[in-house]
């Protein structure tokens, strides 16, 4: 075998790992931006329903069409116990005993209600999330695991009528 039909070998070898290596790499950096934002959690902050459309009904019935919703895009369940769900007023829901299964999701709505599995209330009695907002969900240590904002130029707009 001659040196340059060696070398070329060599050459080609040294890319096809190179190539190889360069794809596994890929997904990493691909990631989800909200998870790289903050805990790499697999709960994110998901569809919004903010200013019910009945926004002077205080009734009950208005105040749960406003809800915030949570996901676990994970496999595993996740416990939200002591987990907050807080907007930028200060505003907080603290959840109490939820375990939320993977791949589900739960509604926090700002009325009253019975508490389920799928919904959650967090028995308000006048609207919290407004046109123009920011919902934080933190861990039980005060960690922020995701944030969502709408209304504002630049930031998604999660409304959903």
């Amino acid at each position: 075998m001659s040196a340059s039909l060696a070398t070329r070998r060599l050459l080609a070898a040294a890319l096809a790992a190179g190539a190889l290596v360069g794809a596994a790499a890929l997904p990493a950096t691909a990631d989800d931006h909200r998870r790289d934002r903050h805990s790499h959690s697999a709960l994110v902050i998901g569809d919004v329903q903010y200013d019910s459309p009945a926004r002077n009904d205080r009734s009950n019935r208005a105040l749960n069409r406003e809800w915030v919703e949570v996901k676990n895009t994970g496999r595993k369940a996740v416990n939200l116990r002591g987990f907050t769900l807080t907007d930028q007023q200060g505003n907080r829901y603290r959840f109490n005993h939820l375990r939320l299964d993977g791949r589900s999701s739960v509604k926090v709505h700002t009325g009253n209600g019975r508490d389920t599995h799928r919904d959650v209330y967090q028995d308000r009695r006048h609207q919290i999330w407004d046109e123009r907002d920011t919902a934080t969900l933190r861990d039980d240590r005060g960690r922020v695991v995701d944030t969502e904002s709408w209304g504002r130029r630049g930031h998604h707009d999660n409304h959903r009528r």
